[in-house]
């Protein structure tokens, strides 16, 4: 290796360390109550060397974050071109959250990145910064999928719509998560599959009927004697029934 390798090498090793040094101090007490100053010191490094690899705090707390999202988009590009925006959106996200250590096993455990998003859930000024960086990333999403369908996201409103709802879903099971005891890659997937099972059926008008309401192999789809069809026969008066009243 050369000297310019060995030397992108060991800023690379500073930098991974210092971000899970950063990490672990945030979720042990608290991202608020860490300094700058105590990460260098746990990589034995000055300040002055923590701030070659991040601006602030904010910019290490996310860091790993904006890995998992790169992966996220990553996935979804390489989509089938004949899934439609749902499936696609949600074949990628499972695909992102299945092979997560890929994309950050080299850089942090994945166990820590799950408690350092757990925190992040929970932190209120953290909070802010994530809701601002989420539609940063839909509005990415929405262009995606534009191009996935051969629309102008800025004159057909359809991406944005779905990314929207697709994105409610992940920000209402991402903070369900945050909230409970278990911190894992498999408690925050599965809550987020049921939520999605419940996406389509949420959007349909009629709440009431069973159709609308989704069964243990997902959103129930109606049977014959559920379907009212108005071209269709029926006991009362058809088309058919009706033009031999008028030949009688």
């Amino acid at each position: 290796m050369t000297g310019t390798g060995l030397r992108e090498l060991k800023k690379q090793r500073t930098r991974d360390a210092l971000l899970r040094a950063a990490l672990e101090l945030f979720t042990t007490q608290g991202y608020e109550h860490t300094t700058v100053d105590e990460i260098a010191d746990a990589v034995e490094v000055s300040q002055r060397t923590f701030f070659r690899y991040f601006a602030n705090k904010e910019e290490a707390v996310f860091a790993v974050q904006d890995m998992v999202e790169s992966h996220f988009v990553d996935a979804l590009r390489r989509r089938p071109p004949e899934e439609g925006p749902f499936e696609a959106m949600r074949h990628a996200v499972r695909s992102a959250w299945d092979t997560i250590g890929e994309a950050i096993g080299q850089v942090v455990p994945v166990e820590l990145h799950m408690r350092a998003y757990q925190m992040i859930e929970s932190t209120p000024s953290l909070i802010a910064v994530h809701l601002r960086r989420s539609a940063e990333l839909d509005e990415q999403v929405a262009r995606l999928i534009a191009d996935r369908e051969g629309l102008d996201v800025d004159t057909d409103p359809r991406p944005r719509v779905a990314v929207a709802a697709f994105a409610a879903v992940m920000r209402v099971t991402g903070r369900l998560w945050g909230q409970g005891e278990d911190a894992s890659v498999e408690a925050i997937r599965e809550l987020t599959e049921d939520y999605l099972d419940h996406l389509e059926p949420a959007l349909a008008t009629d709440w009431r009927s069973p159709a609308a309401r989704p069964g243990p192999d997902g959103p129930h789809a109606p049977g014959p004697a559920e379907r009212t069809d108005r071209t269709s026969p029926d006991a009362a008066g058809t088309p058919e029934r009706e033009a031999d009243a008028h030949t009688e």
